[in-house]
């Protein structure tokens, strides 16, 4: 039995005997360290989550950004923090599974150095076009990408960013050459295919919504298996023929190694009651993000074990280092 499977099953056990998980309960404030900066999608649903988790756990759960290296600074403070529960790593799809293969140097192990606590979701990201790209669907884009004499340009967010290695997966799959043109960040990436100087991007489905509705941006088709919710008429780029194609950012949360089993049980107990108030799924909802089915720690353990290889092949195929 593996670590996750043998931390999932004490666990389970734990709630099996005590009846209910919340016979833990932190003793002081709870700290939830984000990887990135204030700001956009990821700190906007930390600190929704901590509001409305604070009452839940009887203590306060105060949001602590902690950019920088693609997250990679966040992820090792929780990896060396004390495994008492009170220290909670808010992780996206970087830290669970990109940036081991990524960064020339990580300090932290996906699987060895947290224990997991549960999937949130994730958030889809949808292929647009700028309009002069003579595109409306799938078949059309390949189509014009196949008469244009040079590659057509993607901007993305950064090298290694899931915008960029979208574009990877796509080029492999549709067998069509694309030039990378990384960016600062999606700002200034989306900025410059508004204004024609790049003609396509992978970028999530909150932030295009808005342009593919007044016409300054072409939908071409999201990146995950199901629609997304936000662009429900927008179909994906595995029911026009690209099959399998998913890709999306993991929301998760994950405390240190060695916290005890109850403690995990109660976190997680705690996290997806949360996730099912309508106020949350509500926002939810507002912001693109589709929640997990499996919200056991054992789901998150299979999806980083199902996503560390996916990755890594996507990583070598971009070429992509950062040291």
């Amino acid at each position: 039995m593996n670590k996750f499977a043998f931390i999932f099953a004490s666990a389970t056990a734990v709630l099996a005997t005590a009846g209910h998980s919340s016979e833990w309960s932190p003793e002081s404030a709870v700290t939830l360290v984000v990887p990135f900066a204030a700001g956009g999608p990821t700190d906007a649903l930390s600190r929704r989550l901590a509001e409305s988790l604070s009452p839940s756990l009887g203590q306060p759960v105060i949001v602590e950004n902690r950019p920088g290296a693609g997250g990679n600074i966040g992820a090792q403070e929780v990896a060396r923090a004390e495994p008492d529960g009170l220290t909670i790593l808010f992780a996206t799809t970087g830290q669970l599974a990109i940036n081991v293969s990524l960064y020339g140097s990580v300090e932290y192990d996906p699987q060895e150095s947290f224990e997991p606590v549960i999937l949130i979701g994730d958030l889809p990201n949808v292929l647009t076009v700028h309009p002069s790209v003579p595109a409306a669907n799938l078949e059309e884009f390949l189509a014009a990408a196949s008469a244009s004499p040079d590659p057509m340009r993607y901007a993305s967010s950064g090298n290694g960013a899931t915008s960029h290695l979208a574009g990877v997966r796509f080029s492999q799959q549709a067998e069509v050459p694309l030039d990378h043109i990384p960016y600062g960040g999606t700002g200034p990436a989306l900025t410059d295919l508004l204004g024609g100087h790049v003609e396509m991007t992978f970028t999530d489905v909150l932030t295009a919504k808005p342009h593919i509705e007044d016409g300054r941006l072409n939908a071409i088709g999201v990146t995950t298996r199901e629609r997304s919710a936000a662009l429900p008429d927008v179909p994906t780029l595995d029911e026009q023929g690209l099959a399998d194609f998913d890709i999306s950012v993991a929301f998760a949360l994950l405390v240190p190694a060695g916290t005890p089993p109850e403690i995990v049980a109660s976190l997680n107990e705690a996290a997806s009651e949360v996730i099912d108030e309508p106020a949350i799924k509500k926002f939810l909802d507002e912001q693109g993000i589709r929640a997990a089915q499996d919200r056991t720690p054992q789901g998150l353990a299979d999806f980083i074990e199902e996503s560390l290889p996916r990755w890594k092949e996507i990583v070598e195929a971009s070429g992509a280092r950062i040291d």
